[in-house]
């Protein structure tokens, strides 16, 4: 696969190196005579010392005819105007850029770059997920995590018994899917009511796993835990982190 590599500094380097070991055919852009020397040196691959975002960059590196386009300079601007300029002038089907500030993912989705992302963005949601696994356990991973598969057990002292399914403030980034009640699966509608021990199976997107955990009480579960297993509960509060509602 002929791959557009813009930026050769560590992200796009060792994505070059990775690729070319893997089997495909990498060609790097970078502004930096120094990164591109290096480039050239250590890997052995045709490396074009311009800006990325140029067609006629673009076109010397040989863009023509490439599977794809990966930009990972540290702006922005730069790797989706260098997505669309590949896609645009030069039909490049597949385009995946690196997203610096993770509110310009969404930007980058409307503008047509196929794969945005954000280390940052994936680092924070991967940390909450961990601090958040003891009650909810994640399943399966959905559209590079923006969503996932999870399931949890409805504590048997749970101040939810006997709530309707209706009457659950649930965020509206959340499907519940099922129950399993003592090996029953049940189907859950609004009149369905929970019952303390329930396994409930959900669909839930990354930034409300934390107001699902508030809304079925599953957070102050933790914090009973946590006080009961404390050797001095006084003046100590749930550690959280910034990104998390209180």
């Amino acid at each position: 696969m002929k791959v557009i590599v813009v930026g050769a500094g560590k992200v796009g380097f060792y994505l070059a190196k990775t690729l070319l070991h893997h089997g495909h055919t990498p060609l790097v852009i970078e502004t930096d005579q120094e990164h591109c020397r290096r480039a050239a040196d250590e890997l052995g691959i045709p490396v074009t010392c311009g800006d990325g975002s140029s067609a006629d960059v673009l076109r010397a590196a040989g863009a023509q005819g490439a599977d794809a386009i990966v930009t990972a300079t540290g702006a922005d601007q730069t790797n989706l105007i260098a997505c669309q300029t590949a896609r645009r002038v030069f039909g490049v089907k597949r385009t995946l850029s690196r997203v610096n500030d993770p509110e310009n993912l969404t930007v980058m989705k409307k503008l047509g770059v196929d794969v945005p992302v954000s280390s940052t963005d994936i680092l924070a949601r991967t940390l909450e997920r961990e601090v958040d696994a003891s009650a909810i356990q994640s399943l399966i991973s959905l559209n590079r995590g923006e969503a996932t598969i999870s399931q949890f057990t409805l504590p048997e002292d749970s101040p939810l018994e006997g709530e309707a399914v209706k009457d659950l403030h649930l965020p509206s980034e959340c499907v519940l899917i099922s129950v399993t009640r003592r090996g029953e699966l049940i189907i859950p509608r609004g009149p369905t009511k929970l019952r303390g021990g329930d396994r409930m199976l959900v669909l839930v997107g990354a930034s409300a796993t934390h107001q699902l955990m508030e809304a079925l009480c599953l957070d102050k579960a933790d914090e009973a835990d946590e006080e009961d297993a404390a050797p001095s509960p006084q003046g100590r509060e749930k550690w959280r982190f910034p990104w998390q509602t209180k």
